[in-house]
């Protein structure tokens, strides 16, 4: 990237109120989630961040598909 261009960075780590907004669920439940091990994250000294990458990946893995059967 140029210095001065107008492209921009996309944030691969975010924090827990983003991923909050991002997923939906509530930070509490985010939280608690962390606390239990069940959502990856990473934690650099007293915070917590989550890999982007990582949580679209926990999302595709813990999605179902439905199999259409009514038309």
């Amino acid at each position: 990237m140029k210095n001065g261009s107008s492209e921009k960075v996309k944030k691969r780590l975010i924090n827990i109120h983003e991923l909050s907004a991002y997923t939906g669920f509530s930070s509490s439940a985010l939280y608690s989630m962390v606390s239990q091990k069940r959502i990856p994250y990473v934690k650099i000294g007293h915070s917590i961040r989550f890999d982007l990458q990582k949580i679209d990946e926990f999302i595709r893995k813990h999605s179902f598909e439905v199999n259409k059967v009514w038309e």
